[in-house]
């Protein structure tokens, strides 16, 4: 079983940016696809991006380039960097692994507890 602990988030104005962090542990992640979903209050989880072991990047299209998924694979660690933050943005972000990548959907992913992004000024 894969353990992901996700860290990062916080308040951040309109226009801004952050970067969140997720740690990767158990069998296998070195292989797996790490990535990110979303999901605001009201609304079903949706997939932000991921990143293979090997470096191929994946992004939801409302992400529109404001966004970067990268690993760290000595770590284990993928980083997403957030910038032009917008209201729309507000939202529980989880680490997932393995992640959805152009080879399909995982049928049962692991989860992280997720980390609160708020955008508000």
């Amino acid at each position: 079983q894969v353990q992901l602990v996700e860290s990062g988030g916080g308040l951040v104005q309109p226009g801004g940016s952050l970067t969140l962090s997720c740690v990767a542990s158990g069998p296998l992640v070195s292989m797996y696809a790490l990535g990110w979903y979303r999901q605001a209050p009201g609304k079903p989880r949706e997939f932000v991006a991921s990143i293979t072991a090997s470096g191929k990047t994946h992004y939801a299209g409302f992400v529109a380039g404001r966004f970067s998924i990268s690993r760290d694979s000595a770590k284990n660690t993928v980083l997403l960097q957030m910038s032009s933050l917008e209201s729309a943005d507000t939202a529980v972000y989880y680490c997932t692994a393995p992640a959805p990548t152009e080879t399909g959907i995982p049928t049962n992913p692991s989860w992280g507890r997720g980390t609160q992004v708020t955008v508000s000024s």
